[in-house]
């Protein structure tokens, strides 16, 4: 939404602690209590696949898929695909960090080659791809150096080059959550879901 300047009076947003839901929320906007949802036209979009998808082709601003027939059809396979990414990484933090967190951003290094004209996934054009995944990456990127000493650049220039690109994006810089902020609450959550395995009765 900032990249397509849209929260200049276009969108509104509305900040609550995710954590701590108010009701309303689900009652009167999004039975699924999920985030981030939209109002628009009198319905609600929720899911953020859905979501990105949605505010790129109803609102103004830069396109963020091409019209090139092959990037497209690239691109909506790595959209597709970006949750296993995510479960895959996740399922590394509990069993072998190398194999599971390296395919995974193997597959990443390996799709930033398919266009070589610019550093981004669809080549010189920054997209919904690069939305999709940077927000995750930065993250994990944040956890698994800090936390497991893996730097997932290593081995793996065109994902450095991409991540050094994105970066250098206004629009995804000014949403970036701190690596400690992200560190500290991961721990929480680890802490809080070994505190209710050891408490069954919880």
């Amino acid at each position: 939404m900032i990249y397509k300047g849209l929260l200049d009076g276009k969108i509104e947003l509305v900040p609550f602690n995710i954590r701590n839901r108010p009701d309303w929320y689900k009652e009167r906007v999004y039975p699924e209590n999920k985030v981030p949802s939209l109002e628009h036209n009198g319905e609600v979009i929720g899911e953020s696949l859905v979501l990105i998808r949605y505010v790129d082709s109803n609102f103004e601003g830069p396109s963020l898929l091409p019209d090139d027939p092959a990037k497209k059809e690239f691109a909506d396979e790595l959209i597709t695909d970006s949750d296993t990414f995510n479960e895959t990484v996740f399922a590394s933090f509990k069993e072998d960090m190398v194999i599971g967190a390296g395919l995974a951003f193997d597959y990443l290094e390996n799709a930033l080659h398919k266009f070589n004209d610019g550093p981004f996934f669809l080549g010189h054009e920054f997209s919904l791809v690069d939305i999709t995944y940077a927000p995750f990456v930065g993250n994990f990127q944040a956890l698994l150096s800090g936390l497991w000493n893996y730097d997932i650049t290593v081995g793996r220039p065109t994902l450095a080059r991409w991540i050094e690109a994105v970066n250098q994006i206004d629009a995804y810089e000014s949403t970036k959550t701190d690596p400690k902020v992200t560190i500290e609450t991961f721990l929480r959550l680890v802490f809080a879901s070994v505190v209710l395995a050891d408490n069954p009765i919880i």
